[in-house]
């Protein structure tokens, strides 16, 4: 059994669900640690269009209301923690925003390429070389997050098949994907970067989890440590088809998953 879910959203972001309706979700689901992990605010320039018109001005309320339960609740034990959109043209802006609050761990997200955000169909509206090219850099990306020293985990692996998924599966019988992803999985590895495998991909119309079957094998192959979540941004979500994505990391060789405390790694048994 999966005991942690460190990988979750609430309606000060764009979750349908209150902090408090996702915390009785997860005493529901016998959990024994829950981690707020809400987005980053964006640094001026950027934007998602999904975030609530106050998101920004709100975030720390929200910080303040998960220290708050953190203080009080017995179990789940309740963590802070951040899903740090990696944006590397604004480093001081994300070391400033870390800086900001007591985060027990931070989850590194590349939701963007530049300026282009990887989650519109608009943006696939292009030729295959295109793709492929973000495809490299996407990657080559990962592994400069992985070296920066700001993030524990690397979130969802390959979410930037999420709207070119047929493309992402021809792209990965490229040699040179193979290449692109082992040096990203080498980074993860060498820094003590956990790979989140993530059921949320279960919940796309692909069905498959993030990272796919190649990338998990390859992780695995290279030693990369994991850390298992839902990504849930409603109630229903939180530890969602955990018992599904016990059976996948175990067909992997993996027996354990990590977590992180106060910015310490800790690893349970599932």
């Amino acid at each position: 059994m999966i005991l942690a879910d460190l990988h979750i959203h609430t309606k000060v972001s764009h979750g349908l669900a209150t902090v408090e309706e996702m915390y009785a979700a997860a005493c529901a689901a016998g959990l024994e640690y829950l981690g707020f992990s809400e987005h980053s605010p964006l640094p001026p320039g950027f934007s998602c269009r999904l975030y609530q018109e106050n998101f920004e001005r709100d975030f720390p309320a929200h910080c303040a209301e998960v220290l708050a339960l953190k203080a009080r609740a017995d179990s789940p034990r309740v963590l802070l923690g951040i899903e740090l959109d990696w944006i590397p043209s604004n480093m001081a802006y994300m070391r400033d925003l870390l800086a900001s609050q007591p985060f027990d761990y931070v989850i590194g997200s590349l939701h963007f390429l530049g300026e282009m955000s990887i989650g519109f169909n608009a943006n696939w509206e292009c030729p295959p070389e295109t793709a492929f090219e973000r495809f490299e850099r996407y990657y080559r990306e990962m592994a400069r997050m992985a070296e920066s020293g700001l993030v524990h985990i690397a979130s969802h692996p390959d979410f930037i098949k999420l709207r070119c998924f047929d493309l992402f599966q021809e792209w990965l019988c490229q040699p040179q994907s193979r290449v692109c992803i082992s040096e990203a999985m080498s980074a993860l590895r060498r820094n003590n970067v956990l790979m989140e495998v993530s059921s949320a991909g279960l919940r796309q119309a692909f069905c498959e989890p993030y990272p796919g079957p190649m990338i998990m094998d390859m992780a695995a192959r290279e030693d990369v440590r994991i850390m298992l979540a839902s990504d849930a941004h409603r109630p229903e979500d939180v530890a969602g088809e955990f018992d599904e994505l016990a059976r996948y990391a175990r067909s992997y060789g993996y027996r354990e998953c990590g977590i992180v405390v106060g910015g310490e790694r800790r690893f349970l048994p599932f």
